[in-house]
């Protein structure tokens, strides 16, 4: 539940200084300047020195934010209703796993929060200043991630649908627009945003890998159950979203804009990214946050149409919902945060990945070199995280595939189809009497992620870990 690659690059970034930004993957800047911060403040000024902790900061920063920020909408849905909206976040299991992962899209749902925040409070005051504020919200989306299209897209068509009003003045407009324009452009540069714009619109609609059917958000939001597991389920946000809905269609004109508003938005932000072919569980956090505002409406709308026992029946039941939602969010989060059968782990790292490490680092205790130490990594496969795991050893080789060149290290990791050809550069190609004998590193073998497994040896004449 770490996104190392996201590390790696932020490594490059409190190194240099400096951000080269990849039109094709990795996203945007944003979340990377903004974990400087953090790290500064821990006295990480070099990759070595960073920690998990450092890194998870900012995602988890933005997750206690994004459950305050339904508090500024009050007078447009209601204060006990932005109180609930506040109260679903904060127990999400989706949205309390993600703000533990270093990955941009708690940033951005944050964001995107902001950007309908500051809107409507612009709409309610006329003030510029909520006018400025909406626009660099929705600037920094773009940085933060490039999704941020069709987020911005969506609330377009709900302004189209439910707004009558012009705004109070066209000036405050231009220079919000001219922000959330100039603020990506400056950070990224007009020829990578075109390059990234062609890219991730081709990887939406043509995705070759993490390709998924239209339902897959909506089963993953309301049940998930895959055998032998528990029974994952955030149903209960989604009904009251839909019944959140029935006050936005009720009240009258007046005091309804906001919730009008907001139901097209989660419908057509969750209609778009169920038609994208290309789909990973984190993306639907969009979709959810919207529907998350109107849960809040709806659960205290609920309540407010019964009267006697009945209200104190569904509210005994929206209760235990809410304790559900609470246990399963330290579930996710915490005994199943790397397991298969969480349904928000997604080509996750295992946790077998720290035996690997500790039994390195307690090697490098009792080698004459300590730290520099020679490392050798051999497997054709994808084999991240481990370029994270190892970066306190700053002489490691990455393999492919074995052949002329090849001396082999006092420590290996390997993948298992690596092994007949590594025996054989140990036991074979040295000639009689050069052959040292190589002992396991560990003491099983280990996952490093689902299906792809890691072994590892280490020169029987070295001190046993």
């Amino acid at each position: 539940m770490f996104d190392s690659h996201l590390a790696d690059k932020f490594g490059g970034l409190i190194e240099t200084g400096s951000y080269r930004y990849d039109p094709r993957d990795y996203h945007g800047p944003a979340l990377a300047w903004l974990t400087l911060a953090p790290a500064r403040a821990m006295n990480a000024h070099r990759y070595v020195e960073l920690t998990e902790t450092t890194l998870r900061i900012v995602p988890a920063l933005c997750g206690v934010l994004l459950a305050m920020m339904p508090l500024l909408l009050a007078d447009g849905i209601g204060r006990w209703q932005a109180v609930a909206a506040g109260a679903l976040t904060a127990i999400s299991p989706a949205m309390v796993y993600y703000s533990r992962d270093y990955i941009p899209e708690m940033l951005l749902t944050m964001l995107t929060c902001a950007t309908i925040v500051s809107g409507y409070r612009y709409a309610r005051s006329g003030k510029a200043l909520w006018a400025i504020a909406a626009g660099t919200s929705a600037g920094l989306m773009f940085a933060a991630k490039e999704t941020a299209a069709i987020a911005i897209g969506c609330m377009l068509v709900a302004l189209a649908v439910t707004v009558r009003r012009r705004p109070h003045r066209v000036w405050h407009c231009a220079a919000a627009l001219a922000i959330a324009v100039l603020i990506p452009l400056a950070l990224l540069g007009f020829a990578d945003t075109w390059r990234a714009a062609i890219d991730y619109s081709q990887r939406a609609f043509r995705a070759s890998g993490h390709r998924h059917p239209w339902n897959y958000y909506l089963s993953l939001l309301t049940w998930r159950h895959d055998g032998g597991g528990p029974i994952w389920s955030e149903g209960l946000i989604v009904a009251l979203a839909i019944v959140g809905v029935i006050p936005a269609i009720a009240r009258g004109s007046s005091d309804a804009r906001l919730l009008r508003f907001l139901a097209v938005y989660a419908g057509a932000i969750t209609l778009a990214y169920s038609l994208i072919p290309y789909k990973t569980p984190w993306c639907m956090l969009g979709p959810l946050g919207a529907m998350i505002l109107l849960a809040g409406a709806g659960a205290v709308g609920l309540l407010e149409a019964l009267r006697g026992s009945l209200r104190v029946a569904v509210a005994c039941v929206l209760l235990v919902g809410g304790l559900h939602l609470g246990f399963q969010a330290w579930r996710t989060s915490f005994p199943f945060s790397s397991d298969p059968r969480n349904p928000y782990a997604y080509a996750q790292t295992g946790r077998d990945v720290y035996a690997a490490r500790d039994s390195i680092e307690k090697l490098a205790r009792n080698h004459p070199q300590g730290n520099d130490m020679l490392i050798q990594v051999i497997g054709a496969e994808n084999l991240w995280p481990l370029p994270w795991y190892l970066r306190t050893f700053p002489h490691v080789q990455w393999w492919r595939r074995l052949g002329p060149g090849f001396h082999p290290a006092d420590v290996i990791l390997l993948t298992p189809d690596m092994e007949a050809a590594l025996i054989h550069e140990i036991y074979e190609v040295p000639p009689p009497g050069k052959r040292e004998l190589y002992r396991p590193l560990l003491d099983r073998y280990v996952e490093l992620r689902p299906e792809l497994e890691l072994r590892g040896c280490v020169r029987a004449s070295l001190s046993a870990p």
